[in-house]
């Protein structure tokens, strides 16, 4: 059957395409602190009654919600991100005790959402400003509920990446949060309550991952967004692709971070420590192949090892330490894991990589060198502080190496020469390039990458657009 569209007078209510065992026993997700083992709060897994009850109320709150002005949507965010302001340290601290980050880049983290918000509210209308042609007017309207898979490493900043630009452009979302992190996805959705919004504006789904496939099939969903694992991702675009609806993908990256001889080598190393062990190394875009021209190797690698040996790991709540745990048991099981596969291709681990005693998922930071770069093992991507090495003899082979890999997220270039920038820029295959510089997410410019990890973007006006519908109208 196919329904009539929400824009319609003829709408008929779709089923819910989930297949629920009425007498099913719903199981509790219950965080668990990285850093100590110790279990945290729970919280029940939605049934089916729920999920339907969730799932209408958007679409009834999207019907009023894509009638309200300009005005009335830009004001609700800056009071979402008032809101943010008001209780960074609580969602810092639960988003540190459900996956491990330091406080510190925790509370960066929820300013760096509330500063998203304000962008969009600030520039806002700006992105939505009408397009003229010749003989038509193109203007901008909202979808409708749009539904977001969303992963644990950025709790809060993964999902204000396409929560903002949602309330913006009129739509409503939904988000099935990593199961680790439902502290996190209930206090987002607490945000915009507390702020005025409309209880079916932004609502967290505590659901498993076998729900998604359905959830995307329902005709209330008009569209989708993940960030998360290539395997997930090629999932979730299946399913997209089986209803026909418009999906954004970002997913993994294994960034080259390359130093030519003309680099500042002191701000490279810094910064190359910085952007590997950042989150523990759990950030699609650390620098995870630290790619050094011949002239520079071994300057540039003494000063870079000296810094990864420096790194504390240690307790995320102690302002000391420069990073905490990974994000669980598991995690950390899977690199030590990879580490082996590395070793048993060639690869030399200099040092670290080794899982710390005591309580919780701690691991040191290490180096890998003598990576064979046509083995399939250099394709992995390491999610966890564990740099690979790679000497280069001059800029082709550099940018060889760089391109070597399934993954096109971000880059790292360190050089002086305008000439070596250039081919950088033109040649490195990836959705995002960083000049003497670490590379970083901001709200006003687009993120996203090419090849296997993803397609579509984030942020600035591409990703407020890319739910929304450029009407043409002639005459």
């Amino acid at each position: 059957m196919r329904h009539a569209s929400v824009w319609g007078q003829g709408y008929a209510r779709p089923r819910l395409r989930l297949l629920f065992v009425p007498n099913e026993e719903y199981p509790m997700f219950t965080s668990i602190d990285p850093a100590t083992g110790a279990p945290g709060q729970s919280y029940a897994e939605l049934t089916g009654a729920e999920i339907e009850i969730k799932l209408q109320r958007a679409h009834d709150t999207f019907r009023e919600w894509r009638l309200t002005d300009l005005a009335t949507r830009t004001a609700l965010l800056e009071r979402i991100a008032e809101q943010f302001d008001a209780n960074t340290q609580r969602l810092a601290e639960t988003a540190t005790r459900e996956m491990g980050k330091t406080l510190k880049s925790a509370i960066a983290e929820v300013q760096k959402c509330a500063q998203a918000f304000r962008h969009y509210a600030q520039e806002g209308a700006a992105m939505l400003e009408p397009r003229s042609f010749p003989g038509a007017t193109a203007t901008w309207h909202p979808m409708g509920p749009v539904l977001a898979v969303m992963p644990w490493n950025f709790p809060y900043w993964q999902v204000v990446r396409f929560m903002a630009p949602t309330i913006l452009a009129g739509n409503v979302g939904l988000l099935k949060h990593a199961s680790s992190v439902q502290g996190c996805g209930a206090a987002l959705e607490e945000m915009v309550i507390a702020a005025g919004g409309p209880a079916g504006l932004f609502q967290n789904l505590a659901i498993k991952s076998d729900k998604v496939d359905a959830l995307i099939a329902d005709d209330r969903i008009v569209a989708v967004t993940l960030t998360g694992s290539e395997g997930a991702g090629m999932k979730v675009a299946e399913a997209a692709g089986r209803a026909l609806k418009k999906v954004v993908l970002e997913l993994g990256g294994s960034d080259p971070f390359i130093v030519m001889p003309s680099a500042d080598l002191d701000a490279a190393a810094k910064a190359a420590v910085t952007a590997r062990v950042q989150n523990t190394g759990q950030s699609c875009i650390c620098a995870k192949r630290m790619i050094v021209h011949a002239d520079v190797y071994d300057a540039f690698f003494e000063k870079f090892s000296a810094g990864m040996q420096a790194v504390v790991a240690g307790d995320p709540m102690d302002a000391a330490s420069d990073m905490g745990p990974l994000s669980s048991e598991e995690q950390r099981a899977t690199v030590l894991g990879q580490l082996k596969l590395f070793e048993q291709a060639g690869a030399k681990l200099l040092f670290g990589g080794e899982a710390l005693p005591g309580k919780g998922a701690y691991m040191s930071a290490g180096i890998l060198v003598d990576v064979p770069t046509d083995h399939e093992v250099a394709n992995e991507e390491l999610f966890g502080p564990i740099a690979m090495l790679f000497k280069a003899a001059d800029i082709d082979e550099a940018i060889g190496i760089a391109n070597a890999v399934p993954f096109g997220l971000g880059s790292s270039v360190w050089t002086q020469d305008a000439d070596e920038r250039a081919r950088f820029e033109r040649d490195i295959e990836a959705g995002m390039i960083a000049v003497n510089k670490m590379l970083a997410s901001a709200p006003e410019a687009p993120f996203g990458g090419v090849k296997r990890s993803g397609h579509g973007r984030e942020l600035g006006p591409y990703g407020l657009h890319e739910f929304m519908n450029l009407k043409t109208v002639l005459g």
